[in-house]
Parts: C-alpha cells; structure tokens; sequence
C-alpha cells in the first residue's frame, strides 16, 4: 500500500527546475508491504485472502484526502503482486482507493454581496468602451462544505448591450515551492452556464453549482505545496466581450 503526493511544476517555470527540485520530488506519506499468502499452489476456483493494513502516516508525515489535480496530485493506491514460477510471469494489480478527512475544520457561513459595474473593474485599459451596465448578486458563503452545493443568485439590473451568457466558474489554484521559491498556477475545473442570452433584467438567476469529487478536496496549505479554489462570475456580451469577477473560496469536508 502506498500513499504518496505527486507535484509537477507547469512549463513556464522548468526554466528554474532546479531552485524547485526539493519540492517536486513526490512525497510519500505512508508504505507498507506484507505477504498475505505463503508460497504455494491455489485451489481451483474464487479464492478470497483476506488482509489488513494501518491507515498511518509515515514519521511526522499528515495524511490528505483524495485530490486529482493538474500540477499536484495525492493518491493512495493497493497493489498485489502474484510472485509465480520461473516460467510464468509475475501478474500485478493496482488500484486506487478514496481517503477523505473523519474530521475537521466546519464551514461557518460567510455571505458575500457583490455589486459589478464599469467603474468597479480592475485591469481594464479603456473603460470608455465597455458598455454600461450594473449587475449585483449574492454568495450564500465563501466557506463551503464541499459535500454541498455552492449556491447564491445573480440579478441583471441594467446593461446597454445584449448578453450573451453567463457563466459560473469553478478554479482551483495550485502552488509548488519551496524556501528558493514558488510556482502558482490557476486552472479550471468546471464551467456551469446559469443564463442563456439576454437574460430578463431585475429578476434573480440562481446559482447552483455542485463540487466534483476527485478534481476538489478541502483547501490544503503545507510548506511544500497549496491547493486553493476560486469562483469567477463571468458575463459574456453580444459582441463576446468579457467581464470576470473573482471570488475565493474555502472548502471543508464538514
């Protein structure tokens, strides 16, 4: 049985591949080996061998839940290996089994309102092009227990131009360093349309948005590496200009 933290730095940070290289090497937090079966030849037929294993971590090592990301990846795999003589070869099975948390941190509800308009953007250039509008929402929490759902509601109030869409998007932002330095790296998990077209305005548009179970896991900071999330509401005009709000967020398993 092994458990083990796989980390991978993107392609735009090789070039300092070996400032990282403490912290990509995979961290293996917990390993055990033994024989569940003595040499010798199996009756014909289903035969079951029952086994047992200590769920714990290596040295000062921490177990984490389950997590399948782009640039850092935790998971616990079983597998047996059926030592066979000279002549035949050895057969081998792997397979992957979920950890999740007994315990922890609760969510405690933390509503945020939010209120977009041209002037409360950041990083545009030339204001004078976009067009006017004014759009408000709220966010039931920013702490969510990641077995419920992640819910609010949007309202249009006003907009000069047609939209298109709107979109609720799900980010997860993944950090690899060590003390020479870090690499962090924001990726998307999963995009939920929650209107279509030039939605009716001063009418509320639910926010409904389920967390994926592998791709999610309760917000992790270690001294080696991070997994954070993040929610952008995204508005889509008519000529396919883009507006983009960003919200972080924290999961827990309770």
């Amino acid at each position: 049985m092994d458990g083990s933290v796989s980390l991978q730095l993107s392609t735009k940070s090789t070039g300092v591949f070996e400032a990282f290289y403490n912290s990509v090497k995979p961290i293996q937090l917990l390993s055990y080996c033994l024989d569940v079966c003595k040499a010798g030849k199996l009756p014909p037929g289903k035969t079951e061998i029952p086994f047992e294993f200590p769920l714990r971590a290596k040295g000062s090592k921490t177990l984490y839940e389950t997590y399948h990301g782009v640039f850092v990846n935790v998971q616990y795999l079983l597998k047996c290996d059926l030592k066979r003589p000279i002549l035949n070869k050895d057969l081998q099975k792997v397979a992957e089994f979920i950890v999740e948390y007994a315990d922890g941190e609760k969510a405690v509800t933390k509503p945020v309102e939010f209120k977009i308009t041209p002037e409360s953007l950041q990083n545009v250039k030339e204001k004078s092009k976009i067009p006017r509008f004014a759009v408000h929402g709220k966010l039931d929490s920013t702490i969510c227990n990641i077995c419920k759902p992640f819910t609010g509601e949007i309202v249009v109030e006003r907009c000069e131009a047609p939209v298109k869409s709107i979109e609720l998007q799900l980010v997860r932002v993944e950090t690899c360093g060590c003390a020479e330095g870090y690499a962090r790296d924001a990726t998307e998990i999963q995009n939920i349309q929650i209107g279509e077209g030039d939605v009716v305005h001063e009418t509320s548009i639910p926010i409904y948005m389920v967390f994926p179970r592998l791709f999610t896991c309760p917000t992790l900071i270690t001294s080696n590496f991070k997994v954070e999330f993040e929610v952008n509401v995204v508005i889509i005009f008519d000529d396919d200009h883009l507006i983009n709000e960003n919200f972080p967020i924290r999961l827990t398993r309770f």
